[in-house]
């Protein structure tokens, strides 16, 4: 990453099977060098041999990014084809089952497993992470705390994780619910600046609690392997589109924190406390959710903060030649995020006299149109189309949710 702010994209996806859509227990060992063949160094394997990651080069430019994303996902799922598997891209998978799930046969990957254990196999769950430079990388420890306050706005508009093993949770990001059983994960601690943050990882891994800084595992992080701040508190998205408008955002965030330091106000224990709050009633209720806007400290919707966000950051938008691009984050407060797309797909295959796993399957099948489909295709989608069943309004929200 160079210095004007670069970002990257990391994308994870399940491996399901084809016809069934449920996720493969054991994967080939020819799909990796097939993907590889594809896309080189771009995709890897994950801990568990249900998933992959892709991964982009740095940008600077929206169109460029997209561009690979959606080469990248092609080429992924091109390459799953051919061993008769397919690519989804969701934080969970509607009813695949943790239980049955094997670890991938990688050296840290036996070590995350023997750490993790049970904890490790329950981790089928899939994530969206952005990586922004920054002209001095010692910026990343302090922007990272200023940032958490933000952190459930992100959250909002990727969730795509309403299903766990088979059932509805009743809430639109689970996939972060799951994810805080693991050690070192959730909001970070409060860290003054480089300094404090190299104490805390000496610490750890002198006392060889942790290898190294990768096991920390927290919803943002300084990259151990990049000089980037790196986004993890996101699902990951079902529509490249929807990756590509919150990598944006969150690189004119880092930009604007950066170079304005009373941006927002400082964030202490009690900022923290309230950031985490926000985080849980977000993964419950979404874009719908009751939270404290980062900004001036008032209680409003994550809707309504990331709308104020958006236009407080225009002008960083024109600086870094996304002027145009912050309108992908308005089609998401429209049209919903995938989860808002999927409960519809379940909600509708069960009235329709559908059993809860044909629901389920019909939800997968969605899942896995959608993962591949291009910004292109996208816009004559269904649920975007003139007459569709987000067109024109918002969606309400969930019922029987508390705010």
């Amino acid at each position: 990453m160079t210095s004007n702010y670069t970002f990257g994209i990391e994308e994870e996806f399940f491996v399901v099977d084809a016809t069934t859509l449920n996720s493969t227990v054991s994967m080939p060992a020819t799909l990796l060098g097939r993907c590889q063949d594809r896309l080189g160094d771009r995709v890897a394997l994950e801990l568990l041999q249900s998933q992959l990651e892709i991964r982009t080069s740095p940008h600077t430019e929206a169109g460029a990014a997209l561009d690979e994303l959606e080469f990248l996902r092609a080429g992924a799922s091109a390459a799953a084809t051919e061993h008769g598997l397919a690519i989804i891209a969701a934080g969970t998978h509607p009813f695949a089952d943790w239980q049955v799930q094997r670890h991938s046969e990688r050296s840290r990957y036996r070590t995350v497993m023997n750490e993790l254990r049970m904890l490790g196999h329950r981790n089928l769950l899939c994530g969206l992470h952005v990586h922004v430079g920054l002209p001095d990388p010692d910026r990343r420890v302090p922007i990272m705390t200023r940032m958490l306050p933000f952190l459930p706005l992100l959250l909002a508009l990727s969730t795509s994780s309403p299903f766990w093993t088979g059932r509805a949770t009743g809430m639109l990001g689970y996939r972060m619910a799951a994810y805080d059983e693991l050690p070192r994960t959730g909001m970070p601690p409060i860290l003054a600046d480089q300094a404090d943050y190299d104490r805390y990882v000496a610490q750890m891994t002198g006392a060889g609690l942790i290898p190294d800084a990768s096991y920390l595992w927290w919803a943002i992080r300084p990259s151990a392997k990049y000089p980037t701040l790196e986004l993890r508190v996101t699902d990951s998205c079902t529509s490249a589109t929807d990756a590509l408008a919150i990598a944006v955002l969150y690189r004119l965030l880092v930009h604007r924190l950066d170079r304005q330091l009373d941006f927002a106000p400082p964030v202490d224990a009690i900022g923290r406390s309230v950031a985490e709050e926000c985080r849980w009633r977000v993964q419950r209720d979404g874009l719908d959710a009751r939270v404290v806007d980062p900004c001036n400290g008032r209680a409003t919707t994550a809707r309504e903060a990331i709308e104020r966000l958006v236009k407080a950051l225009a002008p960083d938008a024109r600086v870094l030649g996304h002027g145009a691009d912050l309108a992908r984050i308005r089609a998401i407060l429209d049209f919903g995020t995938s989860a808002h797309r999927q409960l519809e797909i379940y909600d509708t295959a069960r009235e329709s006299g559908m059993s809860r796993l044909e629901a389920l399957r019909s939800v997968a099948t969605w899942l896995k149109r959608t993962t591949t489909e291009t910004e292109v295709d996208a816009l004559t989608a269904d649920f975007t189309a003139v007459g569709g069943p987000f067109a024109g309004h918002r969606l309400p929200p969930m019922s029987g949710t508390i705010n």
